[in-house]
């Protein structure tokens, strides 16, 4: 009856077209920006007395492997007012991969819930989990990408600047999954993107060639620099992360000495445009690779980004499973 059961349930997502939120290649600009428009629609709507509950009665289970603040929170009272159920599960209850395997995680979750949401360490852990599941899974973080936090930046700028189109927006340190995922959502948006980082530290020249011919579709560009100061020049957004993650601590004090050159500072806000705004995802490691009177200075936007998670993600949500 299981087998019997599972195989219905693949050939039904199958015909009902079943998306997940995995990576933002995977999805087309206008489709990027219907979940945007969405977005803005839930948040004024949130704001007028509430949302519609359009999810009662769903359940998305959160997987996690690392902490969570933001992404574990938005989520879950996301859920609650769109009307439906969030349960986390942490990595004493599965070992992902580990006290069992990934498919048959996938398959069991979704006898029991209709969306699965993943922040993991291996991207494909993300991809085996879309690959089993007959529900949707979404990307809540993984090594390589990090595309709810990405959309959620683009909500932000948007309700900054008006627009997207032709913003230019500087990432500033690491290009890692934050930085990556940032610069593929700008390209679906026709933003001016540029990366400053350390040689080591930067884009590969194919993610620097799949970004270009996105942006170049929508009126956009992708620059790299070596030199922060140089990069930031008539920036409207600086945008930065930490130097660590998560699973690199071992790398610590190189990528300190690294990329200190790279900290946002008040010298280097003075340098972009004077209506500039600057951006982390969060969590700050204070004092490193920003300073406390940017994150707290007029220019910060950082803790709007961090609402915007729970809008954006929202939008997500009811795209994938209303």
């Amino acid at each position: 009856m299981l087998m019997e059961s599972l195989s219905s349930a693949l050939t039904n997502a199958a015909e009902n077209n079943m998306r997940h939120f995995i990576d933002l290649a995977d999805w087309s600009s206008e489709d990027l920006r219907q979940i945007l428009d969405l977005a803005i629609e839930l948040k004024q709507e949130w704001r007028s007395g509430g949302n519609k509950p359009v999810l009662k009665g769903k359940a998305l289970a959160m997987i996690f492997q690392k902490p969570s603040l933001r992404t574990r929170v938005s989520f879950e009272i996301g859920m609650q007012q769109l009307g439906g159920t969030a349960l986390m599960i942490g990595p004493q209850e599965i070992g992902l991969g580990k006290r069992e395997s990934v498919p048959d995680v996938a398959r069991s979750l979704s006898l029991f819930v209709q969306g699965i949401m993943a922040r993991v360490f291996e991207h494909t852990h993300v991809i085996e989990l879309a690959n089993s599941a007959t529900v949707p899974v979404i990307n809540g973080l993984s090594d390589s990408q990090h595309p709810c936090q990405a959309m959620a930046d683009m909500l932000t700028i948007y309700e900054r600047f008006g627009r997207l189109d032709g913003v230019r927006v500087v990432y500033v340190g690491d290009g890692n999954n934050v930085a990556l995922s940032l610069a593929q959502a700008g390209a679906n948006f026709g933003v001016n993107f540029a990366i400053a980082a350390p040689p080591q530290y930067t884009f590969s020249e194919e993610a620097m060639t799949e970004i270009a011919e996105i942006a170049a579709r929508n009126g956009g560009s992708i620059e790299a620099y070596e030199t922060p100061s140089l990069a930031v020049k008539d920036a409207d957004v600086i945008y930065t992360d930490t130097w660590v993650s998560m699973g690199q601590e071992s790398e610590t004090a190189e990528r300190e000495a690294l990329l200190r050159p790279y900290q946002v500072n008040d010298d280097l806000v003075r340098r972009a445009g004077e209506n500039a705004i600057v951006m982390h995802c969060l969590p700050a490691h204070r004092g490193h690779e920003i300073t406390n009177s940017v994150a707290d200075g007029a220019h910060s936007a950082i803790f709007q980004q961090a609402e915007n998670r729970m809008h954006i993600q929202k939008a997500i949500l009811v795209t994938l499973m209303r």
